[in-house]
């Protein structure tokens, strides 16, 4: 055992035969409430307001002047419409608090891995406000969706405009090597569709394509831990013959929904807290390490034991859902 920031840690170091005799030591598995964690960089300025922005938007729209990129992504587009918009509700419905921003790195990709939950996927969408406003170089958190996703009319479309794309290594390859910080939720449909009853207990995180994928990027990994989501839409039951006919996961129920309509999937305005942890590196491994599939698993079970470990200080440190 030992301290991290005034923690309680365990620190475990993965095989060294992966680490061309390196010791490569996880990220500590936390027991404690996170520490406060002093920025390295000064928060950028923000943009202009929304109604400035929109009209900035709108002259380039009639130009044609704007740009998109191989995977459809439209930066203007979310900068002036879509961004502000989303802050407001992180700010004022949620008022999330970020820690940890510093572990953003500068200069280089990054993998960002985070817990899953809520019912609906509102956590990957305030994580991307927490990566873009808190990134040293504003960069836009690029998440990777499933099928489902895309195949939904305007939904999929909203998607590639700002800046998603199918969870697919490939693509998350190349958006790495570009710089770019792509998000990833390994726990799926089962992490985000879990019921009320096993909040915050991570599901398994598949078979370790994120830990792959940043292998072969050679860019770190950083733990996400977010606290407030799982109680948004709090689901207290399942209707699986109706999602099946509906192509669905699942079908929730929850208090209000579907019992009250369309408002019943109003979130909740839980306080929400989220915390970038320490990036796991990947560049000390051993070229043919992405071969190894014990070792793959090894280290994605690692980084979701660091996530666990700081949910559970997290919550400890919580007086209340909604404050």
């Amino acid at each position: 055992m030992t301290q991290v920031n005034g923690r309680t840690a365990e620190v475990i170091p993965l095989p060294r035969r992966a680490l061309n005799g390196t010791v490569h030591v996880r990220p500590a598995t936390v027991t404690g409430p996170p520490a406060p964690v002093t920025e390295l960089h000064p928060r950028p300025a923000r943009e202009p307001g929304l109604l400035a922005g929109a009209a900035r938007f709108l002259r380039h729209r009639l130009t044609g002047e704007y740009p998109v990129d191989d995977f459809g992504f439209d930066p203007e587009l979310t900068d002036a419409v879509l961004m502000p918009l989303l802050r407001a509700i992180y700010e004022k419905w949620f008022r999330v608090t970020v820690t940890g921003a510093a572990n953003l790195p500068a200069g280089t990709g990054a993998l960002v891995v985070a817990n899953h939950s809520g019912t609906l996927p509102w956590d990957a969408v305030m994580t991307a406000v927490a990566v873009h406003d808190n990134h040293p170089e504003r960069k836009h958190l690029r998440m990777l969706g499933a099928d489902l996703v895309f195949k939904v009319p305007v939904l999929g479309s909203i998607a590639r405009k700002t800046g998603q794309t199918l969870a697919c290594s490939s693509d998350a390859q190349r958006l790495l090597r570009a710089g770019e910080v792509v998000g990833v939720w390994p726990e799926g449909f089962k992490g985000i569709g879990k019921p009320f009853g096993e909040r915050y207990r991570l599901q398994r995180f598949g078979r370790g394509g994120f830990v792959t994928t940043a292998l072969r990027a050679g860019v770190p990994i950083i733990p996400c831990s977010i606290v407030g989501a799982e109680e948004i839409h709090p689901k207290i039951a399942d209707i699986r013959p109706l999602a099946r006919l509906l192509g669905l996961p699942y079908f929730p129920i929850t208090p209000l929904f579907p019992l009250l309509g369309p408002l019943g999937a109003v979130p909740l305005p839980t306080k929400w807290t989220i915390d970038f942890g320490e990036p796991v590196r990947t560049d000390l491994a051993a070229p043919d390490t992405d071969q190894d599939h014990s070792l793959v698993l090894d280290m994605a079970e690692q980084v979701r034991e660091t996530i666990q470990g700081t949910l559970n200080g997290m919550l400890a440190a919580r007086e209340s859902v909604f404050r």
